[in-house]
């Protein structure tokens, strides 16, 4: 069912000013028209119920709060004060409130002809699968809205029907969407499957907590196999197993443009880490993929092994939580050091209790890739040795600046190369285990990157350090002429 219906033959002359009544009628035709179950709606148009008066489709603040308190009163719900106060702002967080499918609908009415929000943040409002038809229907006519996430809002099939037909058409701008925790099974991953083979303007893209399944996973193995799009995948929580594993793998053999693939929590196996190493050893574009709690011992992190050998592309691999024993860590190590292309920056096996040749052999290894962080659970018999007491590295670099009469944003600055006040975890770990002036182990450096990036953004933003130089008063002109009497 259509929600809105633009008129599409404008007039020219009319003076984009909106009456009281005016706005009444607008929400009244989007209201009529819902309230009509029994009309299905046409996967190719574009139409919408709501007519806007005039060829001017930005509105001044106040008349867009007119409109949507308007059709918050025709569809009986009460309008949100955070909504209407933030109307101007690029990023709309409207999680938690509780909409539902009626409130999204009047949300969805006031966005129609909104210029300025490019984010729209709507997780948990149990908007349902009528809800997410409503903001279908809006984005086919807003085309500023990048970002949406619709997280834990029980689509089910009928909103992944909804959604997937915008996908399918290529209406909108939405460049990245959140779709976690919606209840979507196997039944919704045709519709997922088929819409994202054409689609050419998605992103990022997370399904999450949801129940695809085997069958699932393999139709979204498909899906990755010709989508030329995608750049972020987050599939975790979604029981896809070994087949779907498998699938996806298949996919990534031929996928030339995704660069993250979350599939944690998943059940692969040994059998799915098999699959997945054979598909790295031909990819050549996946920078991020974890594996973290799929149930892959020794033996598949061997066979992963085997493609991470010579890969050439990918710098973060994340697998704590399987069954893993220092014999699969030594695995992994042994065949970074082994691949002269690597680009590896990051394994987490945070909870692998490793013994005292792993951590040599990540010393000799990271003298060789200082930008590589390797980050295990702890060295078997630790708690009865006497633990190394470390300076605090922060206050070690600050000696080092006191002394030679450096600021800490110069030393930063230095390392710096764009000039962008950002430096990457991997660009900082490797000049700080370069440098010489300052007495930082691997460890030290390693604290000091997570007091600077507490929120794993992967980069190092040292602007808040600047001092703003005192601005200099103008020189007195000096007075040439003397004084007349």
């Amino acid at each position: 069912m259509d929600f809105f219906n633009f008129d599409s033959d404008e007039e020219g002359d009319h003076d984009g000013k909106m009456s009281e009544s005016s706005t009444s009628e607008e929400a009244e035709s989007a209201l009529e028209a819902t309230d009509n179950e029994e009309e299905k709606e046409r996967p190719d148009s574009s139409d919408t119920d709501l007519e806007i008066e005039g060829a001017e489709r930005s509105f001044t603040p106040i008349k867009a709060a007119e409109l949507y308190r308007e059709a918050c009163k025709l569809v009986g719900v009460i309008p949100v004060s955070y909504f209407i106060r933030n109307m101007e702002e690029p990023v709309m967080n409207l999680n938690h409130h509780g909409l539902g499918p009626k409130g999204t609908k009047a949300i969805a009415i006031a966005l129609v002809s909104n210029t300025t929000i490019t984010h729209l943040e709507l997780e948990d409002n149990w908007i349902l699968g009528e809800g997410a038809t409503y903001l279908v229907q809006m984005l086919r006519e807003n085309c500023y809205i990048q970002e949406l996430n619709i997280s834990n809002n029980h689509l089910d099939t009928e909103g992944a029907e909804a959604i997937c037909r915008m996908f399918l058409d290529n209406i909108s701008n939405i460049r990245a969407i959140k779709l976690a925790g919606n209840n979507f099974r196997e039944e919704a991953a045709p519709y997922f499957s088929e819409s994202l083979m054409g689609n050419y303007r998605m992103i990022e893209l997370d399904l999450s907590h949801n129940e695809f399944a085997e069958k699932g996973g393999e139709l979204l193995g498909q899906m990755l196999a010709n989508n030329e799009s995608l750049e972020v995948l987050r599939l975790s929580w979604n029981h896809l197993r070994i087949k779907g594993a498998v699938a996806l793998s298949a996919g990534l053999r031929t996928n030339g443009t995704l660069k993250v693939l979350d599939v944690s929590w998943n059940g692969f196996g040994n059998e799915g880490a098999f699959a997945l190493g054979e598909a790295l050893k031909v990819n050549n574009v996946l920078v991020e993929l974890d594996l973290s709690s799929n149930h892959i011992s020794n033996e598949g992190t061997i066979k992963l092994s085997k493609g991470l050998e010579v890969n050439g592309s990918l710098r973060i691999l994340k697998m704590s939580h399987n069954p893993m024993t220092v014999e699969g860590a030594l695995a992994l190590l042994t065949c970074i050091r082994r691949n002269s292309k690597t680009r590896m920056e990051e394994i987490n096996i945070s909870n692998v209790l490793v013994n005292e040749g792993f951590v040599r052999l990540v010393d000799v290894i990271c003298e060789a890739r200082p930008e590589l962080d390797v980050v295990y659970g702890g060295v078997g018999g630790h708690i009865t040795k006497r633990q190394e007491h470390r300076s605090d590295p922060m206050k070690v670099i600050q000696s080092y600046l006191d002394k030679n009469k450096l600021r800490l944003w110069d030393f930063f600055r230095k390392m710096d190369k764009e000039g962008s006040m950002k430096i990457t975890v991997s660009e900082f770990r490797k000049a700080m285990m370069q440098q010489t002036q300052i007495p930082l182990d691997r460890v030290q450096v390693g604290e000091l990157i997570r007091k600077l990036d507490s929120g794993r953004t992967g980069q190092v933003d040292y602007s808040n350090f600047k001092i703003e130089e005192p601005e200099q008063k103008p020189k007195e002109e000096k007075e040439n002429k003397e004084e007349e009497p």
